[in-house]
């Protein structure tokens, strides 16, 4: 597994070392409410360019560079990030566990400063270790953008969920008082579940988490959200329902096991309480929506038919990841 490693004091690049320091995203948990309604403005303005196909987008990064490590596997978020950036006129240089010196025992801050060193101006940090990415923003003086670490955050994540929530229900001002939102399912184990926690309850939503004890205890009220292990009286009840899917990699195995600890005792007890069938979606408000930051776990937390349904704007949050990286990747390097 890939290593921490405290600051370096080691000198990197003279462009690094006479820079100032860069602004970085970290996390929404205690984030100033103006740069938080600042970020999805911006990100509104991306969406509302209707510029011709074909035609180049906002080059206000152009000659800046943009480096995605990534020590932990992404589809969404990666390939978002990278049209994120190239949107924007930045170069993207792409790492990976596999195809990094971390494969070989390198630490990851040694990767970061030896990136840097190269002139690069935001890290996009994605790691299986919760702190990792305020580890590596401690040790450099480029930009660094949290694009999930272990079970602590992932607040790009939280932005466009927030942008999607306030797009579906026509709130511009992006206010979220009034809306009750549920999270249900491996609540413990997700880090967008605490940045959406964050952020939508510093917008006046009401967070409901839903889960079995094991995944939702009720220790998470201290991020000031509601718990509870029954579903269906929160269904009707709901504005937005965002499913969650079961990590059952960040389980470890007992010591002396030959396997991981499993979090549910079967996977259709775990359905009879907690997924999101077509029959729990009827009983939904009449506009609510269905959410899910994927990868989904079809047929385990969600149904096909929920997913693909009227209510879903699971892809729609696809595509919102897009603008919001644009605004944190811009807000991050265009700090000075």
């Amino acid at each position: 597994m890939p290593r921490l490693a405290r600051k370096s004091s080691r000198s990197t690049s003279t462009r690094a070392e006479t820079r100032p320091q860069a602004r970085s995203l970290l996390g929404l948990q205690g984030i100033d409410k103006e740069v938080l309604l600042g970020l999805l403005v911006r990100a509104r303005g991306f969406s509302l360019d209707t510029r011709p196909i074909g035609a180049p987008w906002n080059q206000s990064l152009q000659g800046r560079t943009v480096a995605n490590l990534f020590f932990e596997d992404s589809t969404r978020t990666r390939t978002s990030f990278s049209m994120a950036a190239a949107r924007l006129g930045a170069a993207v240089l792409e790492f990976g566990a596999t195809t990094s010196s971390v494969s070989k025992g390198e630490t990851l801050i040694d990767t970061a400063l030896n990136v840097q060193a190269m002139g690069v101006d935001c890290l996009v940090v994605r790691a299986k270790q919760s702190g990792a990415a305020s580890m590596i923003s401690k040790a450099v003086q480029c930009a660094v953008i949290n694009a999930g670490d272990g079970r602590h955050e992932h607040p790009t994540q939280g932005l466009l969920d927030i942008f999607t929530l306030s797009e579906s229900f026509g709130r511009d001002d992006f206010n979220l008082k009034g809306l009750t939102i549920a999270i249900v399912g491996d609540v413990f184990s997700s880090r967008v579940a605490r940045s959406d926690i964050a952020g939508m309850s510093a917008l006046g939503a009401k967070i409901i988490c839903v889960g079995p004890p094991s995944m939702a205890p009720k220790s998470m009220e201290s991020l000031g959200c509601q718990v509870t292990g029954q579903f269906d009286e929160v269904v009707p009840k709901a504005d937005a329902i965002m499913m969650l899917r079961v990590q059952f990699e960040r389980y470890d195995a007992a010591p002396g096991a030959e396997k991981k600890i499993s979090p549910i005792p079967s996977s259709r007890e775990y359905r009879d309480g907690f997924a999101l069938t077509p029959a729990r979606a009827e009983r939904m408000k009449l506009k609510a929506i269905v959410m899910h930051p994927g990868p989904m776990n079809r047929g385990l937390e969600i149904d096909a038919a929920v997913a693909d349904g009227p209510r879903s704007v699971i892809l729609k949050q696809a595509a919102n990841g897009v603008f919001c990286r644009m605004a944190a990747i811009e807000w991050c390097i265009n700090a000075h």
